[in-house]
């Protein structure tokens, strides 16, 4: 008669969080044992969040947030803006800055939705597509821990870059931090600087461990993790450079 085996004991989310950094494998095999829960890396979003925010907030002014958005706006956007009666258009720019901010303020909704999406596209995909078996609490999972490596980053390194000077003029609400080419671009829109913008060291990262993430929690091989989320991300490329060719 054999001994049964032992299972390893369950990380702490705090372990969860730093192994997504150092060994995400272990991160990921502890979500695949059914520990799903995922507050500790929305909340470090939500943190990371605030210091960019609160950077915005001081060394940028909603004002100026508003402004540089109206500058990069498609050209039909601006036709519109500009035929718009005088006492509308003034209603829109005075709203405008109030409502980039509100923006802002709720984007960790915006954050928890996006995964959510991300998660609900994933999850068939490398079910039906790849013949996994994770379950949608799984592959949330995976995508929140997953996006430890792009989005806390990128905010952080945001508000140093104003804190520490970066032109207030120059800010892009859709580009915040400058770990891709698109950063350096004077046009803040179009076909190139959405190419640009799409190529990102931190992106990559992201779908690497998603892939991966993905792969385990469903039980199968590596290589059909990275088609499924390698493949997901440039359709939404293809579809995001075709808009903005577009809407020019």
């Amino acid at each position: 008669m054999t001994e049964p085996e032992l299972q390893a004991p369950g990380l702490s989310q705090w372990q969860r969080v730093t192994s997504t950094f150092s060994a995400p494998s272990k991160t990921f095999d502890d979500i695949k044992r059914g520990n799903r829960s995922w507050w500790l890396p929305f909340l470090i979003v939500l943190i990371t969040g605030a210091f960019l925010f609160v950077a915005i907030t001081k060394e940028v002014t909603w004002q100026t947030v508003y402004e540089n958005q109206q500058r990069a706006a498609p050209a039909f956007a601006k036709r519109m803006m500009e035929n718009m009666p005088p006492e509308r258009r003034a209603i829109a720019e005075k709203q405008g800055p109030i409502n980039q901010e509100v923006t802002w303020a709720l984007s960790p909704v915006g954050l928890i939705l996006i995964n959510m999406a991300c998660a609900l596209v994933l999850w068939p995909t490398i079910n039906f597509g790849f013949g996994g078996k994770a379950s949608f609490g799984s592959i949330l999972a995976v995508t929140m821990y997953a996006t430890l490596v792009m989005w806390p980053i990128k905010l952080i390194l945001g508000g140093i870059a104003l804190f520490a000077g970066a032109s207030p003029d120059a800010f892009s609400p859709q580009n915040v931090a400058g770990t891709n080419f698109a950063y350096y671009m004077a046009e803040q829109s179009g076909v190139l600087w959405t190419i640009a913008r799409s190529i990102d060291p931190l992106i990559f990262w992201n779908l690497v461990l998603t892939s991966i993430g993905v792969a385990i929690v469903a039980g199968v091989k590596r290589a059909s993790g990275y088609i499924a989320v390698f493949g997901w991300w440039a359709i939404f490329v293809v579809i995001g450079v075709g808009v903005a060719a577009i809407t020019g």
